[in-house]
């Protein structure tokens, strides 16, 4: 039995009874492959830790159909034993909410389509919700107690909800809600070290604690006047960032940050270093923030695949300058294993792929073999739909004949490729929701196609209602159109789909591209995408994740497990600019950087 306690006397943390400093990483199990957990872990204990820390998504959990899965990929109690039986306690933080730079932060989508329902607060609808997931979740979890001889010794109360409201009936009942199932470890609330977020997110009689990233004494002040008794701790220190797509890839001094956690370490408070390894958004989970004071106002800024977070374990496993500048830090205040450094893991040799064959998305055979149409009045958004990420295909027909008038979607979300009888007429984008496209008919009038890609929804901050596709009407002129004829395109099985090597595509015609390649042996590799535009990668029916011209990310990380000795197929879903051939690279190329000044963290 493992129990950690809070010492009021002393200001710090009992570990079974004696004196204990937390000194955790960040590592999120549902980044990493499973094949690869153990060789992070043992990563993350060789940067000197003595704790882990992970989140729990419930959007990663719930399968469609409202199932909940732990096994495979979402085999959370398999990644705690594997954590224990390395020596290191866990830090659980279950949601609902997780915010971590993921798909709606961590919330399932389904919940956008319950008329009335309130995110996040005691709403009863959300709540009854929330109470079923705990439901599921718990039962998984009780076994691997520290009070039960398990690795957890702390869990979360919601996650930076100071951030987002002050509901405090709505922080009661999670917490009311894991200790009648049976949760009987530490808990605690984490908030941003500013006095209204620690106001509205903490809980009285709880351990509560902060997230910033440099200026510890002052950070910590504040902390203190919200505890003054207890230990301090940084549940979140941003040792690095997160990137959004057209904007430089974000990195932060080695030595400077090491001189930060220095400080703070220097101040006797415990840490979690956010992230000690970042690992990957694959798929479609990568989040977006929203910076306006409207859903659809500009200011909505989507998060590349990487999630490499210049952590000192790089997203391929790399033991980075950083790994080895916050080594040489921790060990001046725990003791440090006496193993050897792990290795970096192998990498496939370069190579260039060409295409085998085309299959353009917009034809009624492909849109069929991935998608049964549905026929509604108006567009409608996913949710509506029962779908939760990828494309939406809407299709109706123009009469004419007319002169030229602005085309207008009014509520998009995120980006449309729009088409006049199956001709490329622009694209549109929410960031700038005033934008119309021209659109004139002849005698018989125009099919209109409109492609909405989703880019992911917010996850932090107030806009977090984020319906994706079309969520309140297309116009021609003053014209609403009406009788729509609509594809959902999660794009979860391409299995359907048929390739031909003659199939001829211009630029602004979406299509897939198949491309195969024979290897000797898996090992971790990057797929970079040179003269092509943006879209999606699949290995082998895996969908590595979104890439795009604009970066920074110029390459997705391709890892071990997903590769076959002998053939193995790749497939580009491209959107916009059509390439020639893929590369396969033994190093990954995360864009040019910037730098923030320590005191943006």
């Amino acid at each position: 039995m493992t129990r950690l306690e809070l010492d009021l006397d002393a200001n710090g943390f009992l570990r079974d009874g004696e004196p204990h400093r937390i000194v955790s990483g960040a590592i999120h199990y549902f980044r990493v492959h499973p094949d690869q957990w153990e060789d992070r872990l043992r990563r993350v204990r060789a940067l000197g830790v003595n704790t882990v820390d992970t989140y729990v998504p419930w959007n990663f959990h719930e399968l469609p159909g409202g199932t909940v899965d732990f096994t495979g990929w979402r085999d959370l109690p398999r990644f705690l034993r594997l954590a224990g039986d390395l020596g290191l306690d866990v830090i659980l933080r279950p949601g609902p909410y997780i915010c971590a730079e993921w798909e709606f932060g961590g919330l399932p989508a389904r919940l956008l389509a319950v008329d009335g329902l309130r995110l996040r607060c005691a709403d009863p609808a959300y709540l009854a919700e929330v109470d079923a997931w705990f439901d599921a979740l718990v039962p998984e979890v009780l076994p691997l107690l520290g009070s039960r001889g398990g690795p957890v010794v702390a869990v979360q109360v919601e996650n930076e909800y100071g951030s987002y409201g002050d509901d405090a009936a709505y922080l009661r009942h999670l917490r009311d809600g894991l200790v009648a199932r049976g949760v009987d470890c530490l808990l605690f609330t984490t908030d941003g070290a500013q006095d209204t977020m620690q106001q509205g997110g903490s809980l009285p009689g709880h351990l509560a604690t902060a997230t910033f990233g440099s200026r510890a004494p002052e950070r910590l002040t504040v902390l203190r006047r919200h505890r003054p008794q207890g230990p301090l701790a940084v549940m979140e220190f941003w040792i690095g960032w997160f990137d959004r797509w057209g904007r430089p890839h974000h990195v932060r001094d080695p030595k400077e940050s090491a001189a930060s956690l220095d400080e703070l370490l220097a101040t006797g408070a415990s840490v979690n270093l956010y992230m000690a390894h970042g690992g990957t958004s694959f798929g479609l989970w990568a989040g977006a923030n929203h910076t306006g004071a409207h859903p659809y106002d500009s200011g909505y800024e989507p998060t590349v695949t990487s999630y490499d977070y210049d952590a000192p374990i790089g997203e391929a496993g790399e033991l980075t300058e950083k790994f080895h500048a916050f080594r040489e830090v921790i060990g001046r205040y725990v003791p440090l294993p006496e193993d050897e450094l792990p290795a970096r893991p192998p990498r496939l040799a370069p190579q260039r792929i060409v295409s085998s064959g085309r299959a353009p998305l917009l034809t009624s055979a492909s849109l069929d073999a991935l998608s049964t149409p549905v026929h509604r009045p108006s567009p409608e958004p996913m949710e509506r739909l029962g779908q939760d990420r990828g494309f939406i295909h809407y299709r109706t027909r123009v009469p004419g004949p007319r002169e030229e008038l602005p085309l207008r979607v009014d509520g998009l979300a995120d980006c449309a490729y729009v088409f006049a009888d199956g001709r490329p007429l622009g694209t549109l984008d929410r960031n700038s929701p005033g934008d119309t496209l021209p659109l004139a008919t002849g005698e018989d009038g125009v099919v209109l196609d409109i492609l909405v890609e989703a880019l992911g929804r917010v996850n932090y901050g107030p806009q977090m209602d984020d319906r994706k596709g079309i969520t309140r009407g297309v116009s021609h002129g003053h014209q609403r159109l009406f009788d729509w004829q609509i594809h959902p395109l999660p794009l979860t099985d391409l299995s359907a789909l048929r390739y031909s090597p003659e199939a001829q595509v211009h630029d602004g015609e979406p299509t897939f591209h198949r491309f195969t390649t024979e290897l000797p042996a898996p090992a971790d590799g990057f797929v970079a995408l040179p003269g092509w535009g943006h879209g999606l990668l699949w290995l082998n029916g895996f969908l590595l994740g979104r890439y795009s011209a604009e970066g920074p990310q110029r390459t997705l990380y391709a890892p071990a497990p997903l590769w076959h000795e002998g053939p193995n197929e790749l497939l580009v879903l491209e959107l916009q600019h059509h390439g020639e051939a893929l590369d396969l690279r033994d190093q990954p190329d995360l864009g040019p950087t910037t730098q923030a000044p320590s005191n943006e963290y």
